[in-house]
Order: C-alpha cells, then sequence, then structure tokens
C-alpha cells in the first residue's frame, strides 16, 4: 500500500457564533473526507495535526482515530466527518497525517496537505 492510494479533502467554516474576535478566540469547522484509491482495505489508526495561527503559534492534536472512530475502509470507500478547531487570529493552517494500516499489517502514514482557516473577507 502507498500513502498516496489515501486521499484527503478538507472543507473548512468559520464559526462566527462560537468566535470572539476580541478576545483571540476564532472557531473553524472542518469537514474531512478520506478516500481509498487503492486496492487494499485499510484502516485509520492515529491522527496528528498541526494547528498553525497567523503569528506562527502552534498548537499539537495526537490521538487514537478520529472522532472517536477508527474507520476501516475498503478499496473504493471513503469516510467523512466534521470537527473544529480554534486559532488565535483570523488566518490560520492545519496539516497533519494520518497513521494507517492495511489489512495484512503494513502500517504507513497519509499526509493531510495543508489546508487555509481563514474567516470570509466580509467579516473582516
Amino acid at each position: 500500500m502507498k500513502n498516496n492510494d489515501i486521499k484527503v479533502n478538507a472543507i473548512t467554516q468559520y464559526l462566527e457564533s462560537h468566535s470572539e474576535p476580541e478576545a483571540g478566540r476564532y472557531v473553524f469547522a472542518y469537514t474531512i473526507t478520506i478516500y481509498n484509491e487503492g486496492d487494499e482495505p485499510s484502516k485509520l489508526l492515529s491522527r496528528h495535526w498541526i494547528i498553525t495561527d497567523a503569528e506562527g503559534k502552534k498548537q499539537e492534536v495526537r490521538g487514537d482515530g478520529v472522532v472517536g472512530e477508527q474507520p476501516h475502509l475498503l478499496p473504493g470507500e471513503y469516510f467523512r466527518y466534521s470537527s473544529a478547531a480554534m486559532i488565535g487570529t483570523p488566518v490560520g493552517i492545519m496539516q497533519g497525517e494520518y497513521q494507517m494500516v492495511t489489512d495484512n499489517g503494513e502500517v504507513f502514514e497519509t499526509e493531510i496537505a495543508p489546508f487555509t482557516l481563514a474567516i470570509p473577507r466580509t467579516l473582516h
């Protein structure tokens, strides 16, 4: 299994009602879709996120699975989930990786390419 057989797509949304800009608190929802484009079933074991705000402040998040699950994806299947992140500036970046394992025990990392967290321009 090659790590590029697992594709990760992210969509973000600013949660104005949960944010307090005057207090340096910007909350963003993100929806992740994980696609198995390979030919081997794979299970997501753990996640590692690096969340960086516009001032360079980093938060690292590590844990088992995603949203309490360790999805098992057959070839052609996908898993979608939503979560949220809070940063101290109106713009930031998230990136990281998932640790995966194939049904035959091969462990590999799937990179999550950087994606932007940003409030809509109309709200500045």
